[in-house]
């Protein structure tokens, strides 16, 4: 299980330190592909595995269905960490999520997601004012804390 929130700049040539807290989770293979909200998200290969056979098993006649497998899967690209614990991010997926110098990686259960700092930072404080109000409807969902 991936939680908490940590800071890492992105160098020059795209590499970025992953958290020591989630490389082993990671293992030695892993998917990043374009987010929602303008993030990446970063799977371990098992739950990649789990998330595919979801997506395959949309309706193919369905156009939001094939719209939304077409931008994860097109955005995905395996990946692994270099010897000093670094991810090298795509130009397409760096674009994606605004990803310049400062980033903010969150755990988020079973996925990682990367966050520009600044677009991470407007997200948060837009979101807290109503994180009430979402958590009471999320008992509609038969959520309860």
């Amino acid at each position: 299980m991936f939680m908490g929130e940590y800071q890492h700049n992105i160098d020059e040539k795209g590499r970025v330190i992953v958290p020591s807290k989630f490389r082993d989770a990671l293992g030695p293979t892993f998917i990043i592909t374009r987010g929602l909200d303008q993030c990446l998200f970063i799977y371990p290969s098992e739950e990649w595995a789990v998330l595919e056979k979801k997506l395959k098993a949309l309706p193919l006649m369905k156009s939001d269905a094939r719209a939304f497998t077409r931008f994860f899967f097109s955005g995905a690209t395996e990946c692994e960490l270099d010897k000093q614990g670094r991810v090298n991010i795509p130009n397409n997926l760096k674009s994606h999520a605004k990803l310049e110098k400062e980033s903010i990686f969150i755990g988020v259960s079973n996925r990682i997601e990367i966050w520009n700092k600044e677009v991470w930072e407007g997200y948060f404080q837009q979101s807290e004012s109503s994180f009430n109000e979402i958590a009471e409807k999320l008992v509609d969902l038969d959520f309860d804390m």
